[in-house]
């Protein structure tokens, strides 16, 4: 698989696109998207990553901040085009954006959540009502993605 990271353009990489969607938390959070990308690396397609390489901690989270703006509307796009969002919930962080996008996106989602997360009842509860898939590993997200089921691309 392709990976693009964040803000960069990724429309002219081959389907099927799939968002990293998941725990970051810088210091608290494992690379677990890195952990991803090489397990996929001989998969087709692309991964749409939101870990970028130069973010800066000290932007202020406001919609005025244009580097912000750019990085949250980057990730809303990749989102709403992707053909799947894996979402990952490490159990060393609060996570909250994470909950928000799977509100948003729990149509499209597979769902790791591991034991240990502060809010897995919730998350577990949401995706069986709504019907997302969920995995108990990174390794079983990667499975996921390569197994043939019908899909959209």
């Amino acid at each position: 698989m392709y990976e693009v990271k964040a803000p960069s353009e990724y429309v002219t990489y081959p389907r099927p696109w799939v968002f990293l969607c998941g725990s970051i938390e810088m210091g608290a959070a494992e690379n677990w998207q890195t952990r991803l990308v090489q397990m996929l690396d001989d998969t087709r397609g692309t991964l749409l990553n939101p870990r970028r390489d130069d973010w800066d901690s000290s932007w202020e989270q406001s919609i005025d901040n244009p580097q912000f703006s750019e990085q949250v509307e980057w990730e809303l796009r990749a989102q709403e085009m992707a053909d799947l969002v894996v979402v990952y919930f490490d159990p060393a962080t609060k996570s909250p954006i994470t909950l928000l996008e799977l509100g948003l996106f729990q149509e499209k989602c597979v769902v790791c959540c591991p034991k240990g997360y502060w809010r897995k009842g919730n998350v577990d509860i949401v995706c069986y009502r709504y019907g997302a898939p969920t995995v108990a590993t990174v390794e079983e997200l990667a499975a996921f993605v390569q197994s043939p089921r019908p899909r959209p691309w």
